[in-house]
């Protein structure tokens, strides 16, 4: 009983803060502050009702990184593993400086958009296709699914700032700069006028706002395991082991390499498909020194007022690809978006016996899916 109680109080609380949170990135203040920190407070107290509530007031800013996540993938699993109270300089962060050494590749450029750093890859000759990732990821989800691909089309994807190997948003770029402008702004130097969207989880999110901004950019949408409103886990079952690995996460007040490997264990359709170099990535990516404007350039729907109006308005031919065994977003979420896309023309395929990262798990098909759509489903001039 008193698992369904937190798990009811806590989505209130956390859809209350989302909504907070989303009036306050519009209005591109911190106006909001007092209200954030009340109902930080709140989820804290529902999660851990002996902690100090001082750690909200120290560590805000990754307090709410793990927790906006909630319109990605790992909304309230995070937070259960967040500490309670322990020293940011004892733990293994990698600076952005030391992520470049260890993943940046020849292919890799950074350019500035609006100021800010982003680091990308532009491969391939012919119609553009603009990849973008997930939360807690980077361009590398498409790793497997770009070279394929690279042969016939030209092929975009970059780090949304500030993960990745992009650089850090400072105040002033966050109080100017829209969720959609960094695409918009990269493609433009690129001198790509029209492209083939491809997005996964929060990703395609992303594409769903720059499809309704801007129909004239946006051919074709595909979309993946993408949120269709603000992600609810009362119909999750979690594994003992994620459960353990949460608890040690929150003792030890870091995500160990541990952590991550069963975060992928249980997200995965076939956790044997994700090798240790995706294990390894994702590990190092999460452990970057935390960022003051993590989510900046993260699209969510929390906001579902604005959200369900860009669903509304996207008029672009629009492919949904499901990993049918996403313990997070099931198979009807996918029916769910399909129905908000009123004036788009849908096409829906259930991969089922994939997770929530169709990209990683089986990158090969998805590609064959991607290049299907675009060459016999949507063969458009």
């Amino acid at each position: 009983m008193r698992q369904l109680f937190v798990g009811k109080r806590l989505r209130s609380h956390t859809q209350m803060l989302e909504r907070t949170q989303a009036a306050s990135d519009r209005s591109g203040t911190l106006r909001h502050d007092r209200i954030l920190v009340q109902l930080e407070r709140r989820v804290v107290a529902t999660l851990h009702p002996q902690s100090e509530l001082r750690y909200v007031a120290v560590n805000r800013e990754t307090f709410m990184h793990r927790l906006s996540l909630t319109s990605a993938v790992v909304c309230i699993l995070a937070i259960a593993a967040l500490p309670v109270d322990s020293a940011e300089s004892d733990k293994p962060y990698l600076s952005v400086e030391q992520l470049r050494a260890k993943y940046a590749d020849p292919a890799g450029q950074i350019a500035k958009v609006g100021g800010v750093e982003v680091y990308y890859k532009d491969e391939g000759q012919g119609e553009a296709i603009l990849m973008v990732h997930g939360s807690q990821s980077t361009l590398r989800t498409w790793d497997k699914v770009a070279p394929p691909l690279a042969k016939r089309y030209r092929v975009i994807r970059f780090d949304i700032p500030p993960q990745g190997l992009s650089g850090t948003v400072t105040n002033e770029a966050a109080a100017r700069m829209q969720v959609t402008d960094i695409a918009e702004g990269l493609l433009e130097q690129l001198g790509v006028k029209q492209v083939t969207y491809v997005g996964v989880s929060s990703g395609g999110t992303l594409g769903v706002f720059l499809a309704a901004k801007r129909p004239d950019l946006v051919k074709r949408l595909i979309l993946s395991n993408t949120p269709a409103a603000t992600v609810t886990t009362d119909h999750m079952k979690l594994t003992p082991e994620f459960e353990a690995a949460q608890q040690e996460a929150k003792e030890k007040g870091f995500q160990s390499q541990h952590f991550w490997n069963v975060f992928l264990d249980y997200f995965a359709g076939d956790p044997r498909r994700l090798d240790q170099n995706i294990r390894e990535q994702y590990y190092d990516v999460n452990r970057r020194a935390p960022e003051p404007h993590y989510l900046q350039f993260v699209a969510r729907v929390a906001d579902q007022e604005k959200a369900l109006d860009a669903m509304s308005r996207v008029t672009a031919p629009t492919l949904l690809i499901w990993g049918g065994r996403d313990a997070l977003l099931v198979p009807a979420s996918m029916h769910t978006l399909a129905g908000y896309l009123q004036q788009a023309q849908v096409s829906t395929i259930i991969m089922p016996d994939v997770g929530h990262y169709p990209p990683l798990e089986t990158p090969e098909r998805f590609a064959q899916l991607v290049a299907a759509y675009i060459e016999a489903a949507t063969p458009l001039q």
